[in-house]
């Protein structure tokens, strides 16, 4: 009978939460895509069971709570891409190096935890090019970069406005 074992599909839902803590386990970036975790205590609770477990290890990969979390740490900085016990560690690991190397681009190499606060913005821009949703959109480094540095030099009032003018040279 089908209905008895769900095969389980691959699916575009590949990443669960994307996580930055600072070495004493506290959040410093949080993206959870469903709702493994609803609340903001159950999340924290996770981060620290996480951090535990990983902070004192060299392995890149983890499986904890049901759940593939790869990890990789730097200066005083963790990073966490977390998906689910089926999922391929592969595709995970791309989006993490695609984080951490867009990151270091545009920190100039200095990926550290002040360096970090002092532009969560493009960190904030970054999650979003590399995973929407979930869903892994990018992971080319240079291509991430590349769009962030358009949407904070030119935000999207200015690149209407640009557009404008286009039309209306174009149109004369």
């Amino acid at each position: 009978n089908k209905m008895d074992s769900p095969i389980l599909e691959p699916s575009l839902y590949t990443v669960k939460a994307v996580l930055i803590l600072d070495n004493d386990g506290d959040r410093l970036y949080a993206k959870y895509y469903d709702d493994t975790y609803p609340t903001v205590k159950e999340q924290k609770a996770f981060e620290k069971n996480i951090f535990n477990k990983t902070h004192r290890t060299d392995s890149e990969i983890a499986l904890l709570e049901g759940l593939t979390v790869v990890y990789k740490s730097n200066i005083d900085l963790f990073f966490y891409v977390i998906g689910s016990s089926h999922e391929n560690e592969l595709m995970l690991m791309a989006v993490l190096n695609c984080l951490f190397d867009s990151l270091s681009q545009m920190l100039r190499k200095n990926v550290e935890r002040r360096a970090l606060l002092e532009n969560m913005e493009g960190l904030f821009l970054a999650v979003d090019e590399i995973v929407d949703g979930g869903v892994i959109l990018e992971s080319d480094p240079q291509q991430v970069v590349h769009r962030v540095a358009l949407r904070v030099i030119f935000p999207p009032q200015v690149l209407q406005s640009a557009k404008e003018q286009i039309k209306w040279s174009l149109l004369r």
